[in-house]
């Protein structure tokens, strides 16, 4: 079992990494293999809407959005984790996330999602809300922990001192891993939900 988590941030020794560390030894900790991928400096380019990912089955622009692909379709669980700009995600972040979750027809029901939200002082909520509906529109089931997933801290390794944050942290790892585990039994037992053809209500006729 594996968690793929995509690290936001372009400070590779940030807050955003302590937090992502903190989920990542506790799910090793729970026997669950991790794949950490940092984006925060990437040249990522959002979606230009040309439809091309329909005939290819992948995005237009050869880049990480394509790598990160191949890993989110191998993987049990995604964890998507911001730094908070303006009260939202990372631009390069959300971006990336327009394009992966569009330009990828592979199943992602089932695939638990969490997110993780990293500020100084305010704009957790609102982060942590956005990233959070790329799963549900995906039929992701999303992992809880005891608060709202965010870590605070300004000056890199301030986040250290978040006790109540890298709880939640720990917190939402475990839950995780229970659910990731848990569905891999469901899903021996009885298989996937069954998928209705879609059907798409357009308001302007």
């Amino acid at each position: 079992m594996k968690v793929l988590i995509i690290n936001g941030s372009p400070r590779p020794d940030g807050n955003t990494t302590l937090a992502v560390n903190e989920l990542e030894n506790t799910l090793r900790e729970n026997g669950i293999d991790t794949c950490v991928m940092q984006i925060g400096t990437q040249p990522v380019s959002g979606c230009i809407a040309c439809l091309r990912c329909k005939e290819t089955g992948k995005c237009v622009f050869d880049d990480i959005v394509n790598d990160i692909a191949r890993e989110f379709e191998r993987c049990d669980g995604l964890v998507v984790a911001s730094p908070v700009y303006y009260a939202s995600a990372n631009g390069t972040l959300i971006s990336l996330l327009d394009r992966l979750f569009y330009s990828t027809k592979f199943d992602k029901r089932m695939k638990v999602g969490a997110s993780v939200a990293v500020a100084r002082r305010g704009g957790c909520s609102a982060t942590f809300d956005m990233l959070n509906k790329y799963f549900t529109i995906s039929g992701m089931p999303v992992a809880s922990s005891q608060y709202w997933n965010s870590v605070h801290g300004r000056a890199p390794g301030e986040a250290q001192e978040d006790g109540e944050g890298l709880q939640t942290m720990r917190t939402l790892a475990n839950n995780m891993a229970f659910l990731i585990k848990s569905i891999a039994l469901g899903k021996e037992k009885f298989g996937l939900p069954q998928k209705e053809k879609p059907i798409s209500t357009h308001f302007v006729r």
